[in-house]
């Protein structure tokens, strides 16, 4: 017997997925939704989200993702616990592998977010989300009030990370490995100059210090010229050295820029140049990357998904 072809599938459950499933079922099409390695996405491992729209008193990242998934199950939402390891976008119906299935699809909605490049130094596993550890100063800055907090990173973001937390903290060091920023100039002198941040230069992260008391209590770093090493003395440590797009079994043959994220089509957030396949979320926005923004790009997609079946018999 033949796979049956789906009217749309839905790759990811962050909230670009989620909010597609749901606007996807409430719009009768039914959708399937191929959960992945971390279901409900980057949000599960964040413990308290407050700038998400509509929640005064904030919410558990967790709970959040629980509540969307609810939403969506509630219209219809069918979901399916599988890793994608290959696409065929040529054909029609589209083909969608994931092991030993191929799952036969007419419109697709790819949502699959980007990970957070980490350093991998001992005691930033154990005590990220939450306890300390954190790649989101916009998410996560309001948390410092008054403590002293470290970013790791020499770029536009590090530089921008460490602005945005200076309005909260009492003092941000900002460690990176060479003598002078990879930042724009501009953004490069606000931050060098700025009476809150304390360059450390020359220096990479070596150890974060507080596993046993369950939250950070320093990071330690180590002079790459001389060898010397440095306790500095923060609560909370902001590691802002990239992230990576999950696009790698779509690309090819979706197009992607010189970081690894979708390319859109032109005139359009979510379209790409493949007719009814669509994006959604971190893995096509390396500007913006917050909750809300996810959600309304799962939003535009999910409309778009349902104008185009409509106009091509689905």
């Amino acid at each position: 017997m033949s796979n049956p072809v789906e009217n749309v599938v839905i790759v990811g459950t962050g909230c670009a997925g989620l909010t597609a499933a749901i606007y996807a079922a409430r719009a009768n099409l039914n959708p399937l939704v191929i959960e992945g390695t971390l279901p409900g996405g980057q949000l599960t491992t964040t413990s308290e989200v407050e700038n998400f729209p509509g929640f005064p008193a904030g919410v558990d990242g967790y709970q959040l993702m629980d509540n969307l998934r609810q939403q969506a199950t509630k219209f219809g939402t069918r979901f399916e616990q599988a890793v994608v390891e290959a696409v065929n976008f040529e054909t029609m119906p589209r083909r969608i592998v994931c092991g030993d299935r191929t799952i036969l699809a007419k419109a697709v909605i790819i949502a699959t977010g980007a990970s957070p490049r980490m350093t991998g130094i001992p005691g930033e596993k154990e005590l990220y989300g939450g306890k300390g550890v954190t790649t989101c100063a916009t998410c996560d800055g309001a948390f410092y009030r008054k403590m002293e907090v470290a970013v790791i990173g020499g770029g536009d973001s590090a530089a921008e990370e460490a602005l945005f937390l200076t309005r909260f903290a009492s003092k941000v060091y900002l460690v990176h490995r060479r003598d002078e920023l990879r930042a724009s100039k501009i953004m490069a002198d606000r931050a060098t100059s700025h009476e809150k941040i304390e360059m450390v230069w020359d220096s990479v992260p070596v150890e974060v210090q507080g596993v046993a008391e369950g939250a950070v209590s320093g990071l330690k770093v180590k002079n790459v010229k001389s060898g010397e090493e440095r306790m500095l003395p923060v609560k909370g440590i902001f590691v802002a050295i990239g992230h990576v797009p999950n696009t790698g079994p779509f690309a090819p043959p979706l197009e992607v820029d010189e970081g690894g994220y979708f390319k859109p089509a032109a005139g359009s957030q979510v379209k790409t140049n493949f007719p009814g396949i669509y994006v959604a979320g971190d893995c096509a926005d390396h500007v913006y990357r917050q909750a809300i923004t996810a959600a309304g790009m799962g939003c535009q997609a999910a409309i778009e998904a349902e104008r185009w079946l409509a106009e091509h018999g689905g």
